[in-house]
C-alpha cells in the first residue's frame, strides 16, 4: 500500500491523514486489544495482523483498543473498535465501526473486524514505516450501493424470524420431552423501533416411583409482546409496550397489558456503546384470569401497576459496569410491590489482576397471582409452580491473576486453539 493510499483510505474513514509519531521508531507497536466485552476472533487477529506487538496487559501498551459490540436490528452484530493512545499517545484516540451481517459466515465477520482493526492501527503505524506486503481493499461503490439498496428495500427494514426446538431425553426410570417455537417481527430504524415476538414452550417429564402410575409433570407457556419506541432527539424516547400470555407456572389461564413508557438518557444516546445512564417510567392496566383461585380469592381482576427504572451501563478500559434499579406496584397504594436491584461488572485492579462480580436483590411483596392453596411436594421439587418468598438474592464474584511473560503474539493451533 502507498502513502497515497492509505491517505485515501483515512479520508473515506474520517480518521487522520498524519498519523502520530509513537514513542521508540524503529520497534514495533505495542497494543493490547481488549475484549473481555465481547468475542472478537482475538487468536485471528493476532495470526492476521503481524505488524504490531500485542501486550498481556494494557499498562505495557501503547494503544489500547477497545472492542464491544451490539446486536443490529437485522439480527447481525455492529463491532465498536475505540483506539485510545496511552503514554505519549494519550492525546490520540479514535473509533471505527465494523458491521456483519446475520448471514454472514464466521470467516467473513472475522475478515471484516480484522480489516477494520488494520486501518485502525495504521494511523499509528506509519510514522515508522509501512510494514511491506500490506494489502487493504477499499470499494467505495459498494459502501454508496449498500445506501442506496436500502432506501429501495422492499421490506421496508422489517426483518422476520422463526425459530423451533425439539428434545427429547429417557432413562429408565425418567422420560422428559421438550417443544419450543418462537416466532420475531422487528422493525428498527434511527427514529424507530418497533418489536413483536411470540413463544410457545411446552416441557413434559415422567417419573417412575415405584407406583401404580408414573408422576407426569405438564408445564406450559404462551407468549406474545409487543414494543413500539419512537425517538425524540438525543435524550427522550417515547413507547409502549404490550403483552399477551398465559403461564402454567405462575398460574395466569390468560392476561392481557399495556403501558405507555417515557424514557430519558443523560448521556446521547450516540454514545450507547461506551455509557448511558437511562431512567424510565410506565404506567397501565394489567387483566388476568387464573388456573386457580388465588391468595387474594380472585379467578379474575384488572389491576393498574406502575413502573420506574434507572439503568447506567458503562464501558472503559477500566473495565465494565451495569446495573438497573426498578420499582413496580399495582395501584391504588404502595402495598403491592417488588423492588429490584442487579449488577454486573468487572475492574481492572492492577497488572494483571482483575475481578468480576455479579449481583441481584429483590423484596418482593407483588405475587397477587400465587394459588391459594399449598404446592405439593412433586411441584416444589420440580419448580413447577411459582412459590411464595418475601425476598431474593443472588451473588458471584471472581477474579483473574496472570503473570508472566507481557507478550501475547505467538498463536499456536495444535491440539485446537
Amino acid at each position: 500500500m502507498t502513502t497515497a493510499t492509505l491517505a485515501a483510505t483515512c479520508l473515506l474513514l474520517g480518521l487522520q491523514q498524519t498519523p502520530p509519531a509513537p514513542p521508540g521508531a524503529g520497534a514495533r507497536l505495542r497494543v493490547f486489544v481488549d475484549c473481555q466485552q465481547t468475542h472478537c476472533y482475538e487468536d485471528y487477529l493476532r495470526d492476521e495482523i503481524t505488524f504490531v506487538e500485542y501486550m498481556r496487559d494494557q499498562k505495557d501498551a501503547d494503544v489500547h483498543v477497545l472492542v464491544t459490540s451490539v446486536s443490529t436490528g437485522a439480527g447481525g452484530t455492529e463491532y465498536t473498535l475505540a483506539f485510545i493512545g496511552l503514554g505519549p499517545l494519550a492525546a490520540e484516540r479514535q473509533t471505527l465501526v465494523a458491521t456483519t451481517e446475520r448471514s454472514d459466515t464466521e470467516d467473513r465477520r472475522r475478515r471484516r473486524l480484522a480489516t477494520t482493526l488494520t486501518i485502525g492501527l495504521l494511523t499509528y503505524v506509519a510514522a515508522r514505516g509501512l510494514p511491506e506486503g500490506l494489502a487493504i481493499d477499499v470499494e467505495p461503490g459498494e459502501l454508496e450501493t449498500r445506501a442506496a439498496t436500502l432506501d429501495r428495500d422492499p421490506w421496508r427494514h422489517w426483518i422476520f424470524s422463526i425459530r423451533g426446538n425439539a428434545q427429547y431425553n429417557a432413562e429408565e426410570s425418567t422420560r422428559e420431552l421438550n417443544l419450543g417455537l418462537s416466532l420475531s417481527a422487528d422493525h428498527i430504524t434511527p427514529e424507530w423501533k418497533i418489536t413483536i415476538g411470540g413463544s410457545v414452550d411446552h416441557d413434559r417429564e415422567e417419573f417412575d416411583l415405584d407406583e401404580d402410575e408414573p408422576y407426569l409433570s405438564v408445564r406450559r407457556e404462551r407468549q406474545l409482546d409487543a414494543l413500539v419506541v419512537r425517538g425524540f432527539g438525543e435524550h427522550w424516547s417515547l413507547g409502549a409496550r404490550g403483552e399477551v400470555g398465559s403461564s402454567t407456572f405462575t398460574n395466569v389461564a390468560f392476561g392481557v397489558s399495556a403501558a405507555p413508557a417515557v424514557e430519558w438518557n443523560f448521556f446521547p444516546y450516540s454514545t450507547y456503546t461506551r455509557r448511558q445512564l437511562r431512567v424510565q417510567y410506565s404506567i397501565g392496566p394489567a387483566y388476568a384470569e387464573y388456573h386457580e383461585e388465588t391468595l387474594f380469592g380472585k379467578t379474575e381482576e384488572i389491576r393498574w401497576r406502575q413502573e420506574a427504572s434507572a439503568t447506567y451501563e458503562q464501558r472503559e478500559p477500566w473495565g465494565t459496569l451495569e446495573t438497573r434499579l426498578e420499582w413496580s406496584n399495582y395501584l391504588p397504594g404502595a402495598s403491592l410491590h417488588r423492588l429490584e436491584l442487579d449488577g454486573e461488572g468487572s475492574l481492572r485492579v492492577t497488572r494483571g489482576l482483575s475481578v468480576s462480580f455479579e449481583i441481584g436483590v429483590s423484596r418482593i411483596r407483588d405475587q397477587v397471582t400465587l394459588p391459594k392453596r399449598d404446592a405439593t411436594d412433586e411441584e416444589v421439587l420440580l419448580r413447577i409452580r411459582e412459590l411464595q418468598s418475601n425476598y431474593e438474592v443472588r451473588f458471584e464474584f471472581g477474579f483473574t491473576y496472570q503473570f508472566g511473560s507481557k507478550f501475547t503474539s505467538i498463536v499456536n493451533p495444535r491440539f485446537g486453539t
